[in-house]
């Protein structure tokens, strides 16, 4: 049996077309809303404003059958393994995402800085990043 992912909530982004997004957060990517499911509310409670964490999100439009792509839509590149670049189509079309969290509320709406993702992209999971 495969295991199965549990999204624990969506993006609210005035990205809603692949063609308006970013390559990266950093390239002037809006700031979203992430709208936690109820049954997973209880585990954001220690998130809180100016805390960075890697948001995982589902890349629900991505191609999942690319193995090749050309790196940062440079077309004049060789074709290169999927897994040697940051492409949203792969097999296994998981976004990973580094934001600074704006605000936490207790009904689960998280605001976080600049992110590249779609309107209505499923979240996977939310992680701290860790310092040394």
């Amino acid at each position: 049996m495969e295991p199965a992912i549990k999204f624990i909530g969506k993006i609210q982004s005035a990205l809603k077309n692949i063609e308006d997004c970013p390559l990266q957060g950093a390239e002037n990517a809006p700031e979203v809303t992430i709208i936690i499911s109820p049954e997973f509310i209880e585990g954001i409670k220690d998130l809180a404003a100016g805390q960075e964490v890697l948001l995982l999100t589902w890349l629900h439009l991505a191609d999942r059958t690319v193995i090749k792509c050309y790196p940062w839509h440079n077309y004049d590149a060789p074709f290169m393994g999927v897994f040697s670049t940051r492409s949203p189509d792969r097999p296994n079309p998981i976004g990973v995402h580094p934001v600074k969290i704006l605000s936490v509320s207790a009904n689960g709406i998280i605001k976080v800085s600049g992110l590249e993702a779609l309107d209505q992209t499923p979240v996977i999971d939310i992680k701290p990043v860790l310092k040394k």
